[in-house]
């Protein structure tokens, strides 16, 4: 009866709730051939594969990641944080087609989208890479150009749940380096993601903390389009 009851225990041990965010972060941080690593993950909502995502502009990502617009750490206030990360948002069509498709499917479609960040070792890595990738592209193609597509490098993967949105941020190095050269950016940014309320909508999303509308427009944020 004694050896049961502690089986029992294990096995609730082992099956943690998938949104867990206190501890993934730690054993996950592992470093993988690019053909190798995790991608994106659709489920059955095969739909969504044709949904875009746009290229982020700096001020953006810091919008979505509540984080300070300037580095008060630094000498020089006209740097933005985080030089070397590459983010993609969803785009004004996505936001749109995600409703379309819960009202359409009587909600049975998913409202969940995808939101991607990549952190390179260095900002030179990230202005080359950002030279070849599509500014826009559909959902279903990330896995094979952005993911698969960076021949000769590794990765590492973390997927966070946020509500509506799903983070995914990869820390992005060539074979054969050792360590990570952006791993205090690369904290910060998984810290701030962990620390991030559940997104209601992708409008909020986009909107941050003051816009209503996908249509108001900012003089300092431009939005999705």
């Amino acid at each position: 009866m004694e050896a049961k009851e502690k089986k029992k225990h294990h096995k609730k041990q082992k099956h943690q709730h998938p949104n867990d965010q206190t501890t993934k972060p730690a054993p996950d941080f592992s470093f993988k051939p690019s053909s190798e690593v995790k991608g994106l993950r659709f489920g059955g909502q095969f739909i969504v594969k044709s949904f875009t995502i746009r290229r982020a502009r700096p001020l953006e990502l810091l919008k979505v990641l509540s984080y300070p617009p300037t580095n008060k750490n630094s000498t020089d206030v006209n740097k933005t944080p985080f030089p070397s990360t590459t983010a993609f948002l969803p785009t004004n069509f996505t936001i749109l087609a995600h409703h379309a498709w819960h009202t359409l499917t009587l909600g049975l479609g998913t409202k969940k989208s995808k939101v991607l960040l990549f952190v390179f070792e260095s900002e030179s890595m990230k202005l080359a890479v950002d030279r070849i990738w599509p500014p826009e592209i559909p959902l279903g193609e990330v896995n094979k150009k952005f993911i698969r597509g960076l021949n000769g490098c590794e990765m590492a993967r973390f997927k966070f749940r946020k509500g509506c949105i799903t983070f995914y941020v990869y820390a992005v190095r060539r074979v054969g380096t050792i360590g990570f050269s952006r791993a205090d950016d690369l904290k910060i940014i998984l810290q701030s993601v962990v620390a991030l309320n559940d997104f209601l909508d992708h409008t909020a999303m986009l909107a941050m903390p003051h816009q209503r509308s996908i249509n108001y427009a900012s003089s300092q944020v431009a939005m999705a389009h």
